[in-house]
């Protein structure tokens, strides 16, 4: 579904990827791991059509990608930023529209803000009020449930669970899965790396701009050197 090669990026003088190449079937989840500053979130956008690669190719389902984020979108690719970026000053149901902005079918797009709400109850509860006065946990639902109302097929998730308490860790890694059993494919990047490879298919471990480790995630999970890196003790892992 969406093919990688040899991808580099730079800005600000700083070669941030450097020569990347991955590959994300159709029905995967697959994520990336690496250390803060490795170039996860710039991969992400250089795929979503907010940075300009200076060397290599991206391709989703045998097509070039086009280097604009609203044609990115149309192509069938939505991104869960991190930060979540939500409109503030909007309801959670006027976010969900403003997800929907590129699709014409206005009866599939009510049936869908119902599917949102269907997986997520809380906003339903929550379906006019402000969305900047909505809990952390609750912004990262309307965050995902926007991304599906763009109704693309993958789905780029830039560090979900970030500054979220344990509980609602939990809960968004479950929802990662409940992505892929509908029918999404999913490329994750995601600062905790035990809770990503418990629920990825395949996992790619960047260092420094480059891929230096990939293969199925019970694999990386169980690696050394990944262990040591990435997992830490078990007691490192409850959050």
């Amino acid at each position: 579904m969406l093919n990688i090669t040899d991808l580099h990026v730079s800005y600000g003088g700083i070669r941030a990827l450097r020569g990347v190449s991955l590959e994300v079937k159709q029905g995967e989840i697959v994520t990336i791991i690496g250390a803060n500053g490795a170039g996860k979130s710039t991969l992400l956008n250089a795929v979503s059509g907010f940075l300009k690669p200076t060397q290599g190719e991206i391709l989703y389902k045998g097509a070039k990608l086009p280097r604009r984020p609203d044609l990115v979108v149309k192509s069938g690719i939505c991104h869960v930023p991190e930060g979540r970026l939500i409109f503030a000053n909007l309801s959670v149901t006027d976010n969900l529209v403003l997800g929907a902005y590129l699709r014409s079918d206005r009866k599939a797009v009510e049936e869908d803000i119902e599917k949102v709400f269907s997986i997520f109850p809380r906003l339903k509860e929550r379906e006019r009020q402000i969305a900047g006065t909505l809990s952390g946990g609750e912004q990262q639902m309307l965050a995902m449930g926007r991304a599906l109302m763009t109704n693309g097929d993958l789905v780029l998730m830039d560090e979900p669970s970030l500054g979220l308490a344990p509980l609602l860790v939990q809960t968004v890694f479950d929802i990662i899965v409940k992505f892929r059993d509908l029918g999404k494919t999913i490329l994750l990047v995601e600062q905790n790396a035990f809770k990503a490879l418990a629920v990825a298919d395949r996992a790619y471990v960047l260092e420094q701009g480059r891929i230096v480790k990939c293969g199925p995630a019970r694999e990386i999970a169980s690696d050394p050197s990944v262990k040591a890196a990435y997992l830490g003790s078990k007691s490192s892992r409850a959050g």
